[in-house]
């Protein structure tokens, strides 16, 4: 078998193009159990998401999570699938598509952009055969995780690197770290709490706006990782872009699994003690999250709430909103736009790119007017 695969046929002349891969996080092709079984073990075998030993985490994970788990989320994606699909894969390939058109606004439409999954379908790298293919000799890597996390965008670097190994002529690549202090990102998770407010009336005294942030094992801060920190700092830029003051908001961390300690504190025990000790109502939204998906619709909007409402004493736990993620809002496409145009950099004026002569075909077209 080739240690390469084979190079896409070039016609000399061709202008070289600049292409954007955004990638999310990954989703099962069906709510079925076969389908979960497949995207878990993918998932779930990636050393970067769990840090076990392998032949520990190999007879765990097929012994015994592969064989009870695909079921039961199963259930849980099939009350939040749409019918065009799963949550996730629907809004980020809109997002996808919505970024390619404001470039194309910006004066870059000859930028193309694709979307994946680093699990499940469309994979990374077939989309990046795809960019490749259509004359991309320069990509950016744009995770659509606004904190970093190893076990999210590094993973995601990890398989563009596996990919350029497979490779002959590997595209000049770039990657953009994080983006969770980004003024627009703020700005796009300020106006999405306004707009709630406005339509729901404003938090009332003791009331609480909880930023729920998918959690992460513990000892990922204990060795380095700076998710925690970064999620704390989108946080806090969010309440004082909404003029909040300490106890008007809490950061707290969903989707625990395993019996490990997790980045506390944990959303849902948080909701349960919120409404245990009176707190009427709580608003939530999950900004790490920027396409709405099973852990935003369904652990959130449906667990989330129930245990909120059902722990309530001395009139707390009357009131509970899901705040939605982003998804297409524009002011979250123009914070990508802004974003991608930024990393792209000298890129989009370089000589021997389709988008390089932009400012001298705008001048000439004036000037034939």
């Amino acid at each position: 078998m080739p240690r390469f695969q084979p190079e896409p046929a070039h016609v000399h002349g061709t202008p070289a193009r600049i292409g954007i891969l955004y990638a999310n996080l990954g989703t099962p092709d069906a709510p079925t159990a076969p389908a979960l079984r497949r995207y878990l073990k993918e998932f779930l075998s990636d050393p970067r998401v769990v840090e076990i030993p392998k032949p520990i985490w190999w007879l765990i994970l097929n012994g015994i999570i592969l064989n009870v788990r695909p079921k039961k989320s199963a259930a849980k994606y099939a009350m939040v699938w749409e019918k065009d699909g799963s949550p996730l894969a629907v809004h980020t390939e809109r997002q996808a598509k919505l970024l390619r058109g404001a470039l194309g606004a910006a004066g870059y439409p000859d930028v193309e952009v694709a979307w994946a999954m680093r699990y499940g379908n469309p994979s990374i790298a077939s989309k990046l055969d795809q960019l490749k293919a259509a004359g991309c000799t320069r990509i950016l890597i744009l995770p659509a995780y606004p904190q970093y996390a190893a076990a999210t965008t590094a993973s995601v670097g990890d398989m563009v690197s596996a990919w350029t190994q497979r490779l002959r002529n590997v595209p000049e690549l770039r990657f953009i770290r994080n983006y969770h202090d980004d003024s627009a990102y703020i700005t796009a998770l300020a106006n999405s709490v306004r707009e709630h407010w406005a339509h729901n009336g404003p938090l009332g005294s003791g009331d609480k706006l909880i930023m729920s942030f998918h959690g992460l094992p513990r000892f990922s801060l204990d060795k380095g990782d700076p998710y925690f920190c970064e999620c704390h700092k989108t946080g806090r830029l969010l309440a004082e872009a909404l003029g909040l003051n300490k106890d008007q908001y809490l950061v707290t961390f969903q989707s625990r699994f395993g019996r490990a300690e997790w980045l506390q504190p944990y959303t849902q025990p948080t909701l349960e003690a919120l409404a245990a000790q009176g707190t009427r109502r709580v608003d939530v939204i999950c900004p790490g999250f920027v396409a709405d998906c099973l852990e935003t619709l369904e652990e959130i909007g449906m667990e989330c709430k129930e245990a909120f409402l059902t722990h309530g004493q001395n009139d707390g736990g009357k009131e509970f909103h899901y705040i939605p993620c982003l998804n297409e809002r524009p002011d979250l496409i123009t914070a990508l736009t802004q974003l991608a145009i930024t990393h792209l950099g000298h890129w989009l004026n370089s000589p021997g790119h389709s988008d390089s002569t932009i400012a001298e075909r705008a001048k000439a077209q004036g000037a034939k007017q």
